[in-house]
Order: structure tokens, then sequence, then C-alpha cells
């Protein structure tokens, strides 16, 4: 009744999102509160923010051999470079990294993990691992897990044709 009031008044009717809309907005709100709580666990039992943990686990991949260059590092954290010297700098302090000045170029500086660091990061992945079992695996099955982890694989290489062509 409303919407033929309103389509003899000319007034258009709301548009009703398509299920799409939704079902990807499920998606969002999942991953946005289980990075939350993952967050919030990372700073209550280890004291770091989840900045902190990416940036550490980001630094263990490169080992000791090939550390990270500061650009390097906020390209790969989608960080400005102001905002990746803040977060080592506070990293710094805490002893679990250190820099040095390229040789040859001493506008570049390498970042890598002190041994403090390295144990920061072990703690904390046993962390992480206990809150993503707890919250990400303990309310699915088996199946549902490898399911949904299954689809969002094809997600993720989708986008990343789609991004590989816009770049």
């Amino acid at each position: 009744m409303e919407r033929a009031k309103m389509a003899l008044s000319g007034e258009s009717a709301p548009v009703e999102p398509a299920p799409v809309v939704h079902e990807f907005g499920t998606l969002l709100a999942a991953a946005t509160s289980l990075e939350r709580i993952a967050g919030r666990e990372l700073e209550r039992r280890c004291g770091i923010k989840h900045a902190t943990f990416e940036a550490l686990l980001r630094l263990s991949d490169a080992g000791a051999e090939c550390p990270r260059t500061m650009g390097g590092l906020a390209g790969e954290m989608i960080l400005t470079s102001g905002g990746a010297t803040r977060l080592i700098d506070r990293m710094e302090e805490a002893g679990l990294v250190r820099r040095r000045v390229a040789s040859g170029d001493r506008r570049r500086q390498f970042v890598e993990l002190t041994p403090a660091g390295r144990d920061k990061l072990d703690e904390a992945l046993r962390v992480h691992a206990e809150t993503l079992d707890q919250h990400f695996a303990g309310p699915l099955t088996q199946e549902q897990r490898r399911t949904l982890v299954e689809a969002l694989g094809i997600l993720r290489a989708h986008a990343r044709d789609e991004l590989g062509a816009l770049r």
C-alpha cells in the first residue's frame, strides 16, 4: 500500500540492497570483530599493539642477513613513511628492533629484530594462535573452516588479479 501511494505521488521507493551487499557486510563485520579480539588479546597479554605484532612478523621473515628497509616495511604494511617511523621509534624504545644506516647511502635505514624482539614475537605468536583457536577456529567445524579458507583463497586470488590490472 505504501509503495502504491509513493508511486501515485511521484516519489520513488527506497532501493533494497541486493543480498550480496548484506553478505559482504557480514564478511567485513566478522573480519573486523575478529581483528579487534586479536588486537585486544595482544595488548592485554603481550603489551603490544596489533601493528607492532605485524611489524615483528614481517621483520622475522627477512632474517638477519636481509633486514627490511624502513621504506620497504612501510610499503608492506601500507603505512606512510611517517607512520612507519613512529612505529619503529616506539619499537626501538621498547628494545624490540634496531636500526642501522645502509653503507653508502645514509638516507636508507635498515630495521632488524633484536633478541628481545624475537622473544616478544614468540610470545605474541603463542597468544595469537590461542586467540584464533578460540574465536576463529572454535566456533566452526573442520569442514566449515576448510570451506571458508578455500573460498577466501579464491576471492583473494580474484582480487589480486583485478588489482594487478588496475596498476
